[in-house]
Order: C-alpha cells, then structure tokens, then sequence
C-alpha cells in the first residue's frame, strides 16, 4: 500500500472535533495528523485530553503521533504537492478536483516518491485563501448543493474512504453461510421434487395448462434463496410438519 497523504487541521477550535478526526483517519488507514495553532495550548490539559480521547473511540496512536506546528508554511515544508478542501471553487484559478480524482493523483505523486497533503479547516469557515493559494489544487466534494456543510471529522472521512477504497481488496457481494455450505443441485432438486408432489396432493395447481409456468416460478425462487445444506435440512422438517410426516421419514 502506498504512503498516505498527511491531514493538515488549520486552525481546529475544538478538541473533540481533532479526535473524530483521528478515529476517521484510524478507519481509513491515514496515519499522519499535523495540527496548525489548534485553539487549545498543546499538549492539552487534563480535561481537554480526555474529551478528545473520547472522541478518538480508540485512535490514540494518531493522536500520540500528532505534530502541532506555529504556522501552515513550516506544517507544509516538507510535502512536494498540496491538496486544499474547500467549498469555494471560483474566486482564484486553480486545479480543482473531487476526491474520487484526487486519490489516484495522491497514490501515483506516491508511487514516485512524492510527499503528499490535505489540508482542512476551520470549523465555521473553511480554509482562508491565504491558506488556500499555498495548495497545489483544490479538493471540492460533490453534495447536496442546498446543504453542503461538514465538520472536520466527516471531511477527512470522505477523502480517506476514497483513498482506502482504490486499495481494498474486499469482495463486493458475499454470502457468509457460517458452519454450513451452499447446497448442491442436487439437494436443491430433492426438496423440490417432494415440495411438487406435495402441491400435487393439496390440489395446488389449478389446472394442467397453469402447471409448467407456476413450477418454473417456484424453482425459480428456490433458486434465488442460495440456501445453504443446513437450510435444506430445515426446510424438509417444515415441509414434513405441514403434510404431517413424522420427523423419522422427512427425507424419504
């Protein structure tokens, strides 16, 4: 996996607000917080460090890790291209991207070798353009245009979740079937069969010309249930409640 990109919080006014930040960045596999004159003197006292602790919900190596610098210039010094978040998107030339583009520019910039940042801040107002014009590009995330504030932690979340993203390798679509395997067509077609000659003796099908279409419907739901050994089992004790066979001769 390649280096993640530092988090930059200017400015951050409340520490529980550092915190979430950290447990987004511990979710997402970022690892470097670099805070710029936080409003509270670091380290913290005693209070405050337990209300960001809490916070966290557990990330303290971020936060044992944090550095705090005077100034954004001396917290950027050592990155070779810069990303600044913000809403505003008009008031200066510049490259502006979602987090989606953003990403794969970050693990390629990386993959070189290149030290990259995020920049985020402050809580009521965002980045000031002082800030904004010492970034290489903007990061403007996509959202409701009516409603589109976020808090630091939900920021940061967004773009890591982006980052973790274009390197998980967790499948899409599973089906978790615990102790038990999937059934086999066979078993499938086993339950079926009893399950039609059941209908049959209850009259279920209507008539002849009726049958072909309502058989292809049932085997086709059975189908979709992607039931597993276990499951089958269990159907054929429900199958032989209902037509009253004792449990001893579910399966014959």
């Amino acid at each position: 996996m390649q280096t993640p990109p530092v988090i930059l919080l200017i400015e951050p006014q409340l520490v529980e607000n550092i915190g979430m930040t950290a447990r987004a960045m511990m979710n997402t596999g970022l690892r470097e917080l670099r805070l710029v004159t936080p409003r509270d003197p670091w380290p913290l006292g005693e209070v405050h460090q337990k209300r960001m602790a809490a916070a966290s919900s557990g990330a303290d190596e971020i936060l044992e890790n944090a550095k705090v610098f005077a100034s954004v210039e001396e917290a950027i010094a050592d990155l070779n291209y810069l990303y600044a978040t913000t809403a505003r998107t008009h008031d200066m030339v510049n490259r502006i991207m979602t987090p989606r583009a953003a990403v794969p520019d970050m693990i390629a910039r990386a993959g070189r070798g290149e030290k990259t940042g995020v920049m985020f801040g402050r809580e009521r107002t965002g980045l000031i353009n002082d800030y904004i014009v010492l970034a290489n590009a903007k990061i403007t995330i996509p959202l409701n245009p009516e409603f589109s504030s976020l808090n630091l932690a939900q920021a940061v979340l967004l773009i890591g979740y982006e980052w973790y993203q274009t390197q998980d390798q967790t499948p899409a679509d599973i089906l978790y079937t615990g102790g038990s395997v999937p059934a086999t067509r066979e078993e499938y077609l086993n339950f079926y069969h009893r399950l039609e000659s059941a209908l049959d003796e209850a009259g279920f099908f209507p008539t002849e010309d009726m049958r072909p279409s309502m058989i292809r419907s049932l085997q086709n739901t059975l189908q979709r249930a992607a039931m597993t050994e276990q499951e089958i089992r269990t159907w054929h004790g429900v199958l032989s409640a209902l037509v009253g066979i004792p449990r001893r001769n579910q399966h014959s």
